[in-house]
């Protein structure tokens, strides 16, 4: 079985996401985690849970999501993977990290990347990269079959969608992916988005105003 976890962090209350098998192997995704409370959240769920988190993932790499990366793999001893298309995404956080208040901002490279449609194994459970673009160009989503669950990043939230007016973003891109590759998962699946509530595929694919069937064209 696959087991979620999420905490929410930093100024832009974005979510971080422990996911982890019956056996306690874990992946530590978006870690967003930026001070020593927020890294004491997240590490005494580690240690209480008797947690081994071996991975680190990035959805994308906008600030938010990566605060946490270059503590996180020093302190598990963890690479981290992302998609080859956010390496500049990466980098540029640490030109504009001092504009949004964060003077210490550490950074950390990606060490292998993620390829869409890959398997990638969290213990005994196994998360599909599905490759959704537009939010970031490099944007991934980690998605459970057997358990219906979703990692969605900042591609779809509960009534909204990730924005676009960032470097790299693509509306219209983004819309397209989320028909092909979020909107053919079945209803019942589980969305863990970037920032709120978790929703459901079927809600959205009705309700959702910018990609459901009741949105306004």
């Amino acid at each position: 079985m696959l087991h979620i976890k999420s905490f929410t962090f930093n100024p832009f209350q974005e979510n971080t996401y422990l996911a982890y098998d019956d056996q306690g192997t874990a992946a530590l995704i978006d870690p967003g985690c930026h001070n020593a409370l927020e890294r004491k959240e997240l590490e005494d769920f580690v240690v209480s849970n008797g947690l081994k988190v071996l991975h680190l993932l990035n959805t994308h790499c906008h600030i938010d999501h990566v605060l946490g990366n270059a503590w996180a793999k020093k302190r598990f001893g963890i690479p981290l993977w992302i998609h080859r298309n956010e390496i500049p995404v990466l980098k540029s956080v640490e030109v504009y990290a001092p504009n949004y208040g964060f003077q210490n901002f550490e950074s950390a490279t990606a060490d292998h990347f993620l390829e869409e449609g890959q398997d990638f194994k969290v213990g005994t459970e196994i998360l599909k990269v599905l490759f959704v673009p537009g939010h970031a160009p490099g944007h991934v989503v980690f998605y459970h079959e057997k358990s219906g669950q979703c990692i969605a990043g900042d591609t779809l939230f509960r009534g909204s969608i990730g924005r676009t007016d960032l470097p790299g973003g693509n509306h219209d891109l983004l819309l397209e992916k989320i028909k092909s590759e979020l909107f053919t998962l079945p209803a019942t699946t589980v969305i863990f988005p970037g920032h709120g509530p978790e929703t459901k595929i079927g809600f959205e694919k009705i309700y959702n105003p910018f990609v459901g069937e009741r949105a306004i064209h």
